[in-house]
């Protein structure tokens, strides 16, 4: 399964073992909570990715990252035409990025979810568009040529942000240059005529779409692994940005109720009807609803 495709929870993870005790704030889940409750401008992308990897590898020293970043960075600075041209600061990045040090895309083990983490993607170069964006975006910020995010339907672009500039960076396809025309092959081969290019395609995502789309891949690849405590942690997190995203306090819902948790699952269904009343599901969410008030098991 895709990343950034909708899949149903209930399938996914039905025949998955279940831990039935309820998850506790991990260090890392309260700064990345702490992270992504600023307003959006203030949201670290890089810290918050780096968050989102503690809970996998509890042990992972941030600061190690983060200095990496900084070495790249100043090695980039060093290589700069004294020119300030955007295009020849791309070439450089390029060079630098995808020759010297190997980044590249990870085709053949795209849907493994060390391509969400920014540490993997740090240490065995290679990843997926959005964490290879990451990284580039993470550089350009460093070197003072801003970029922004652009969440093409199915793949993640970056832009620079500069006066009259129509050019997008395509970060998992080693760095290659793309115009708006380019976007929108690029959205034909994926999609054939099923999805025809709309303006909002190509417009800047906010930090806190940027890292649901990051958990969203992840959500997915657990799902399809059955991992239910992985998709639950990547739905609880998505809840952290937006607390009213109606897919993730049903997906959040329904897993709640298989482990028992009941008080939790009627809350959360109950306020997925009220946010989005007219969900085509809204019937079988009634009768879990239902289910869970008759049998009463929490009380």
């Amino acid at each position: 399964m895709a990343p950034d495709q909708d899949y149903n929870i209930g399938q996914q993870c039905q025949s998955a073992t279940l831990d039935t005790r309820p998850m506790q704030l991990s260090i890392a889940r309260q700064l990345f909570m702490r992270e992504v409750r600023q307003p959006d401008e203030y949201i670290d992308l890089e810290r918050a990715a780096l968050y989102m990897a503690q809970e996998a590898y509890p042990t992972l020293d941030m600061e190690e990252y983060v200095v990496a970043l900084d070495g790249m960075a100043e090695e980039i600075r060093a290589r700069l035409p004294v020119e300030d041209y955007p295009l020849r600061t791309l070439k450089v990045v390029n060079q630098y990025l995808y020759e010297e040090l190997g980044f590249k895309p990870n085709q053949a083990d795209y849907y493994s979810a060390k391509n969400s983490f920014l540490n993997d993607v740090l240490d065995r170069r290679t990843g997926i568009p959005i964490t290879m964006s990451l990284v580039y975006l993470s550089l350009a910020q460093r070197i003072a040529f801003p970029m922004v995010g652009i969440g093409l339907p199915g793949h993640f672009l970056i832009r620079p942000v500069q006066n009259d500039m129509e050019i997008f960076v395509d970060a998992f396809n080693y760095g290659e240059i793309l115009f708006a025309q380019d976007c929108a092959d690029l959205l034909r081969k994926m999609f054939g005529d099923q999805l025809a290019m709309q303006e909002q395609f190509l417009a800047p995502v906010s930090n806190g779409h940027f890292l649901a789309r990051m958990l969203t891949n992840l959500k997915a690849i657990y799902a399809a692994e059955a991992n239910v405590e992985g998709v639950l942690a990547a739905v609880e997190r998505i809840l952290l940005i937006f607390p009213e995203a109606p897919i993730e306090l049903r997906d959040r819902g329904m897993i709640l109720f298989r482990l028992n948790r009941w008080v939790e699952a009627r809350e959360d269904l109950e306020r997925y009807l009220t946010v989005h009343p007219v969900a085509d599901d809204r019937h079988h969410v009634q009768n879990v609803l239902e289910h869970m008030q008759n049998t009463r098991l929490d009380s």
